[in-house]
């Protein structure tokens, strides 16, 4: 998952925009009845004074009319009705004692009536209310998001979280959506209780106009509230789910999801953005076709052309004897206005702007909601296809791509989890089978060895074995020998391993060890392999236990590296000649008793001969060969004061040798005694000395050539 960058955390568009689109739905129902009912309103307030003749003017007005006026639009909230006339069975007397004789011959309430005072002292309770929820709501509001602002400024600018604030926002951003919406649901039910207290008291509105007007503009208000309120739970819970839970919630908490339990559906989400993108502004729009028309029955009596007027051009297909005047058959009838019309359009095209305004959030939202959890579980897949195990995706959704997402996660962490094991089982068997042997036989994995592969291939044998072990083990339990072996190999796998080389088997206390780039890898790791046992021998000395010695034969050849075995049991390993003479070769180094010799084949190998001190040691026919061997003894596996000793006399070796092979025992003893008097822990020739006694004392056959046959391994 990638580290995006922390956003910041906004509220005040998240309240305040649906708010305006709420005075955009609600605002142009308000204009529409003014407008509407303007004559009315007209005839009841502004011309009641009016004498039958024209000599009042507007300057007749009295401050008490214009006051009284003002209290009726308080009480009524300013919310108009369409052009209704008064019930005929209404009379003047009975619609208020302080009503006034119009010139039109129509009795109006008005004055301060009972009803009129309750209905303004209400009306003023109710503005005051008002006001104070619209102002709670907005303080409760910011109140609430002030620790999410807090928390998102102070992580964007790379500043201290307190640990309290971190909780308090891991707790509650989940909720946000729910409590956000929730503070402007619960100012709007406030005032639409208040509304429905009032329209349900007739006392309050007394006046059908104002109550049919009232019930109008609850209705749109209704409509536009429940918009408003689902528009900020929406988008906040867009904001929360698309860019906020990654840099609040941990790593492991998004691998899953941690909106709650039960799943939810795409499909409901489409449901909801369909009805509030479509439905319910349709139903603004529905009522907006509603409130302009009116009903023929309403006008009262009308004239015949009146009524051509209203029905249209119909009219033309009765006949000529078709009666229009007092036709009670058209009195059901409803028309429009060309004053309605356009007030109408106005208002359908508020509901379709809104409507449209709507739509572009809510694709937005539903776009992001499900596209990018979409591109990033493809790109998480992608990146698993390309071997990044340690790879998630965030759950953002409580839906069915969310459910897919925490899936994946699921299936990630098991399959690291199954690699990671197999991981471990290859590098466990690579412990009991190294990985060269895949290389030598072109194989990628340990399931494609088959039985019978094979391959040949040069390479350097190493054998190593502690001198005397069969003593030492004598004195120890057998747990004490596995100790002392794991210990002895601990220090010398990672010499032979680190001059390229690789452990074919442990045999006991012997170790048998193959080097396929270079010669001098083989003879660099035997002579660190006697550096690292003069350590080992101190960690004995300190431990109590006495020292010990071991001898390293190399040869290079040819050999057979491949499986052997059955189907029920394999295993790798290298067979040929060469293995065999460097077996001998470390067992000669007990006899001559040396710490490293080489073959022959190994010495004229090297690529830098000029970089070790050797001496020639003898020619010798093993066990299990025909032919004769020339062995050489590395001089660099000896302590430095003997080794040094050694290169002084190596020339004075050389002549003794010569010497020796000559059959001239004597001035060979000779030479080997002035050696060991030089150097008495030279004991290659010390061996000499006694080997030149040996052939004074007792003699040799006629057919001795110098080469020394040993039948022991």
């Amino acid at each position: 998952m990638a580290k995006s960058r922390v956003p910041k955390y906004r509220i005040g568009r998240v309240f305040l925009f649906p708010i305006l689109l709420y005075f955009m739905l609600v605002f142009p129902m308000l204009v529409f009845m003014l407008l509407k009912s303007f004559p009315q309103l007209t005839e009841k307030g502004v011309f009641r004074n009016m004498q039958e003749t024209d000599s009042l003017n507007v300057s007749q007005l009295t401050a008490d009319t214009l006051a009284l006026e003002a209290e009726a639009f308080s009480a009524q909230k300013k919310i108009y009705d369409r052009d209704i006339p008064p019930d005929d069975n209404i009379s003047a007397e009975a619609v208020s004692p302080n009503s006034e004789k119009m010139s039109g011959g129509i009795n109006i309430q008005v004055g301060n009536s009972p009803g009129n005072n309750t209905s303004s002292a209400f009306s003023d309770t109710f503005s005051s209310l008002f006001r104070i929820v619209i102002l709670f709501s907005t303080i409760a509001g910011f109140a609430i998001n002030i620790p999410f602002r807090r928390y998102f400024n102070r992580k964007r600018k790379g500043r201290r979280i307190s640990p309290k604030l971190y909780r308090h926002c891991r707790r509650f951003l989940l909720y946000t959506p729910l409590i956000n919406s929730g503070i402007v649901l619960l100012a709007f039910s406030i005032v639409h209780g208040l509304m429905i207290y009032q329209l349900q008291t007739p006392e309050m509105l007394n006046d059908p106009i104002s109550r049919r007007m009232f019930s109008n503009y609850l209705f749109i208000s209704l409509v536009a509230s429940l918009l408003t309120v689902l528009f900020i739970y929406f988008w906040q819970k867009h904001r929360v789910h698309i860019k906020y839970i990654e840099h609040i919630y941990t790593r492991e908490e998004l691998q899953k999801r941690i909106f709650g339990k039960n799943p939810g559906k795409i499909r409901n989400r489409l449901y909801i953005a369909s009805a509030m993108t479509t439905l319910l502004p349709l139903a603004i729009v529905l009522l907006y076709l509603i409130l302009s028309l009116t009903p023929i029955r309403e006008m009262g009596e009308v004239s015949a052309s009146e009524m051509r007027i209203m029905l249209g051009r119909l009219v033309d297909f009765m006949g000529p004897d078709f009666e229009l005047q007092n036709n009670e058959d058209f009195k059901g009838f409803y028309y429009i206005s060309a004053l309605d019309n356009a007030l109408m359009f106005i208002g359908i095209f508020s509901g379709i702007l809104v409507s449209f305004i709507y739509i572009l959030f809510f694709v937005n939202w539903s776009t992001a909601d499900i596209v990018r959890p979409v591109n990033e579980l493809v790109n998480s897949m992608q990146k698993t296809g390309e071997g990044m195990l340690d790879n998630f995706t965030i759950v953002r959704t409580n839906d069915e791509i969310g459910v897919m997402s925490e899936g994946y996660n699921q299936m990630t962490s098991r399959l690291r989890e199954y690699i990671f094991r197999i991981s471990r089982m290859n590098e466990a068997y690579s412990r009991f089978v190294p990985n060269q042997f895949l290389e030598f036989l072109g194989k990628q994995d340990f399931v494609d060895i088959q039985l019978g592969d094979q391959v040949q291939k040069e390479m350097s044998v190493l054998f190593s074995d502690i001198r005397g072990f069969t003593e030492i083990s004598e004195e120890m339990s057998p747990k004490e020998n596995f100790d002392f072996i794991n210990h002895y190999l601990g220090y010398m796998e990672p010499v032979i391993r680190q001059n390229n080389g690789f452990i074919d088997k442990f045999i006991g206390d012997s170790i048998m060890a193959l080097f396929h780039d270079k010669v001098d890898d083989a003879i660099d790791a035997a002579i660190e392999m006697r550096q690292t046992l003069a350590r080992f021998n101190l960690d004995r000395i300190d431990q109590g236990k006495p020292t010990i010695d071991s001898g390293i034969g190399i040869h290079t050849g040819n050999l057979m590296l491949g499986v052997v075995g059955g189907e029920g049991r394999m295993d790798g390993t290298v067979i040929s000649d060469a293995v065999n003479l460097a077996s001998r070769l470390e067992g000669l180094t007990k006899i001559y008793h040396t710490s490293i010799i080489i073959s022959e084949d190994t010495l004229i190998k090297l690529e830098n001969p000029g970089k070790y001190n050797f001496r020639f040691l003898d020619v010798a026919r093993v066990k299990g060969k025909k032919e004769a061997v020339y062995v050489f003894e590395v001089l660099d596996g000896d302590p430095e004061e003997v080794k040094t000793l050694k290169i002084e006399t190596k020339s004075l070796f050389g002549k003794g040798i010569d010497l020796y092979k000559n059959k001239k025992f004597e001035e060979a003893l000779k030479v080997f005694s002035e050696i060991v008097k030089i150097n008495q822990q030279d004991s290659v020739a010390a061996f000499y000395v006694n080997r030149c006694r040996t052939n004074i004392q007792k003699g040799i056959s006629d057919d001795w050539s110098g080469i020394e046959v040993y039948d022991a391994k």
